[in-house]
């Protein structure tokens, strides 16, 4: 989606790797209720008399997740607006792709589980993790382009919408009204404040976490939604334009320059008070969007999803293996994450550009969409966030979460190998 998303892609993606690794690893270690201790210690926030006591665990998913679907958020609408998905037909090819993309391996997932107990999981193969994803994407080397790069990330992007309204109609609780209304007097305060100017991102911050989210969470809706409603009343654009910030940059930099030299460690007065203007200058030109962004990837990328995988991945695998791989739920989501996401993917993006409503990116031929669709099952973040809300019984989550890991290994191994396979095939 964004540059800087690709140039930490690959060093993500093998976080994400190691964290799985050691959660399997832990959880079936001698020390393993060690690790389900941990994830089970309450923490308690509020005050006395207002106080919300949830297990470490509930606060990964629940509250440190919307960071994760607040980045997401603020990229969707940054691709709305200028970047993958800005033009109808631009936006037409990922859109319909991922479309594509979710129906079939929900269907598949259906076939294996129609009136079984599992049958309320047919969302977990929908969804695609952006970050493992393009982070395993950097694998395959120089025989991926920049826009296959982007057409990924723009499709996870669509399966991340998807999911989310998912999550609002289908894996929500019962409702309380009054809360509900409660979050729509903050999200609509929120939009005011974008209309009437507002940059300021601690009004945002406050309404959107101490108010949104925790009406959210009262009103039975996941409050993860928080995040995407947030980001989307997050203003997009700058205080001042680009040729405004040309122009006082170069003033600045003349001013800069007739200054009187000095060999001295600080700088003089005058000189600290022009680069100030150059800082607030620079502030100026990035939108609120762009700067928490800028702000809130990291976080993001190297500590809540690494956190969130080391919480989620460590599956046990005592008792009957095989059973728990060939299970119903498994297979399911096996096939709809493996299978399903190649049919949806390639089928929809050909009926796509042989109906002239789309056209593939100049640098992609159909054995690239082939490779982006396997790459495309790699759901693993984003699939056992599904899975815990749509399984309830331990056991069965247990499975789900072997199916997930299974599909998303050799989605993510063929996809490699397709990518690799065809570029040798090319330049021989």
């Amino acid at each position: 989606m964004t540059q800087n998303f690709f140039t930490t892609g690959s060093s993500l993606g093998i976080i994400l790797l190691v964290m799985v690794v050691v959660a399997m690893a832990w959880a079936n270690s001698p020390w393993s209720q060690s690790y389900h201790d941990l994830w089970n210690i309450k923490l308690t926030i509020g005050f006395e008399g207002s106080e919300l006591t949830k297990s470490l665990h509930y606060w990964i998913n629940d509250f440190l997740m919307a960071y994760f679907f607040f980045m997401v958020g603020l990229e969707v609408k940054r691709e709305f607006m200028v970047g993958a998905l800005s033009t109808v037909k631009k936006a037409s090819l990922p859109l319909i792709s991922a479309l594509g993309g979710m129906v079939v391996p929900a269907l598949l997932y259906i076939l294996f589980n129609y009136n079984g107990e599992g049958a309320n999981g047919w969302g977990i193969p929908m969804a695609t993790d952006i970050a493992f994803a393009i982070g395993l994407l950097a694998l395959a080397g120089k025989a991926v382009s920049d826009s296959s790069k982007t057409f990924l990330t723009a499709l996870a992007a669509a399966d991340d919408i998807g999911a989310i309204l998912i999550i609002a109609f289908f894996l929500s609780g019962s409702l309380d009204i009054s809360n509900l209304l409660a979050a729509g007097i903050y999200f609509s305060i929120m939009l005011v404040g974008n209309l009437m100017g507002v940059r300021n991102v601690w009004f945002y911050f406050i309404f959107g976490v101490f108010g949104l989210w925790l009406a959210l969470f009262l009103s039975g809706v996941h409050a993860t939604l928080a995040g995407v409603l947030a980001a989307f009343c997050i203003p997009a654009r700058s205080i001042i334009n680009e040729s405004t910030f040309i122009t006082r940059i170069k003033k600045r930099a003349t001013q800069l320059s007739d200054t009187s030299y000095t060999d001295h460690k600080l700088l003089k007065e005058n000189q600290v008070g022009i680069i100030t203007e150059i800082i607030n200058d620079s502030k100026k030109i990035l939108s609120p969007l762009q700067r928490l962004e800028q702000k809130i990837r990291p976080l993001v990328h190297f500590f809540i999803l690494p956190l969130f995988a080391l919480a989620n991945a460590g599956v046990t695998l005592k008792g009957d293996v095989l059973g728990m791989l060939l299970h119903p739920i498994s297979i399911g989501i096996i096939a709809g994450l493996c299978l399903g996401k190649l049919i949806g993917v390639l089928g929809a993006s050909s009926i796509i550009v042989t109906s002239n409503l789309g056209e593939l990116p100049k640098d992609i031929r159909w054995s690239g969409i082939g490779g982006l669709s396997m790459m495309a099952g790699i759901g693993f973040t984003m699939s056992i966030f599904i899975a815990e809300l749509s399984l309830n019984d331990e056991r069965l989550l247990q499975i789900a979460k072997v199916g997930i890991i299974t599909a998303s290994v050799v989605a993510a191994t063929i996809g490699i190998a397709w990518f690799k396979w065809s570029n040798r095939k090319t330049a021989a």
